[in-house]
């Protein structure tokens, strides 16, 4: 159940929405920007994960199988470039340009890695999610550094990584929040 409620889908989702609302102040522009972001950042690349696996080309929705993740990666990754660009051209907040970049980036990394090395991404992204919360709302938001050790463990558990690939992921995700998003953001 961790697994599922902190796929990086559902994180990358919820933060988008949350960074795009607070950056417009609470204001609806805020949601319009966060909604339009996250059909890019995980909407689409998410459903074509569900295609695959409903056409037999992936074996699951966390693309478990590292062989399988290169190209869903690279897909997801034009999906966040072309997203990038548009919200770019209409003007988007700078926040949320900034979480598309650190996103953008984060795929390059990831789709270089997963071609010899399973690191989790579930652990990448609950660490940048925690990293840009933080950058956004202030060191009170630590109280979620939690749920790294949370998805870790939930990762290890399953069988679906070893404790390496879910550190390395962690700190791969905050290093390039960090610097991307707190650099753009």
């Amino acid at each position: 159940m961790v697994t599922e409620v902190t796929a990086p889908a559902i994180l990358v989702s919820v933060l988008t929405v949350t960074v795009a609302w607070h950056s417009a102040r609470g204001g609806l522009d805020g949601l319009a920007w966060g909604l339009l972001a996250t059909v890019f950042v995980s909407g689409i690349p998410f459903a074509y994960i569900v295609g695959g696996v409903r056409r037999g080309r992936l074996t699951d929705h966390h693309v478990g199988v590292r062989e399988q993740r290169r190209v869903p990666l690279l897909f997801g990754l034009g999906s966040v470039a072309a997203g990038l660009a548009l919200l770019a051209v209409l003007g988007a907040p700078r926040p949320v340009l900034g979480l598309a970049a650190a996103g953008l980036v984060g795929l390059v990394v990831a789709a270089a890695v997963s071609h010899w090395w399973k690191m989790s991404i579930h652990s990448a992204v609950a660490a940048g999610t925690v990293v840009v919360l933080v950058l956004t709302f202030g060191a009170r938001l630590l109280v979620a550094a939690p749920l790294l050790a949370l998805v870790g463990w939930s990762r290890v558990r399953l069988r679906d990584h070893t404790v390496p690939q879910v550190v390395a992921g962690g700190a791969f995700g905050a290093l390039v929040a960090g610097l991307v998003y707190g650099t753009l953001g």
